[in-house]
């Protein structure tokens, strides 16, 4: 992938493009209950997600794929279209979300027999990823003649330091000594998907069934516009987080 840089986005939408923001949401989570319409700060999850959508002003429709009818009613009020109930099938815990991404453009489709030409999946779990965002995905988009565009930021720790642990504990073959002994300073900069911004050309996206493929590029975005809610622990996090982005705003 190559990289870029995130930077204030000034990029302008181009009328002729005709763009379709999905939002996956399922109804259930192992990992935190409830979560998509859990209250962040007094406002369900999710509709941090709906408003950065909206307010990118890069798509013609912005809509929810869900089973759930709470989620539905809570998109709906948020100023998202929820035009159908996801199957049952791509509800479940081994459904994949581009699985749900497919049918949602499909029925799409069908519906307003119009294609799209662009395909953006936007998580609920990422409410600290702004309007900006999304708007400087898409110029990147269109500056490299990508494909498609996968947002991605710095690791935490390097994945160098890490390693396997036998089952009686030892770390005697850990990492080399000559790693352990490096300075994080010194240690290539490595960095992973954040979940938070998706986007492909519909035709890519069809034929690979997946963001990713030929000609794919990186927009890396900060850590604190990267928090990925899984759990009530990076739930808490992003509660800090927008705590002190509602004081910057003040």
């Amino acid at each position: 992938m190559v990289i870029y840089q995130r930077k204030r986005c000034t990029f302008e939408r181009q009328n002729e493009m005709k763009n379709l923001a999905i939002i996956p949401a399922r109804g259930g989570s192992k990992g935190l209950p409830g979560k998509n319409y859990k209250l962040l700060n007094g406002k369900p999850l999710i509709s941090y997600t709906i408003q950065a959508a909206l307010e990118s002003g890069m798509f013609d429709k912005v809509i929810v794929s869900t089973d759930s009818e709470i989620i539905a009613e809570i998109a709906k009020e948020s100023g998202a279209l929820v035009p159908f109930l996801r199957p049952r099938e791509l509800a479940n815990d081994t459904a994949s979300s581009d699985a749900a991404i497919m049918h949602a453009l499909h029925f799409m489709e069908e519906l307003e027999r119009e294609k799209y030409d662009y395909v953006c999946k936007l998580q609920p779990t990422s409410p600290l990823r702004t309007a900006e965002d999304i708007r400087a995905g898409f110029e990147l988009l269109f500056s490299k003649e990508a494909n498609s565009v996968v947002s991605v930021c710095e690791c935490e720790h390097s994945p160098l330091w890490t390693g396997v642990i036998s089952e009686d504990l030892r770390i005697d073959n850990f990492m080399s000594k000559q790693l352990a002994e490096t300075n994080r300073q010194e240690l290539q900069n490595y960095y992973r998907l954040n979940g938070a911004i998706y986007i492909s050309k519909v035709d890519s996206f069809k034929k690979n069934e997946c963001f990713f493929g030929e000609n794919s590029i990186a927009y890396v975005m900060t850590r604190a516009h990267s928090i990925d809610i899984d759990d009530i622990l990076d739930f808490k996090f992003a509660e800090v987080l927008l705590n002190e982005r509602d004081k910057e705003n003040v």
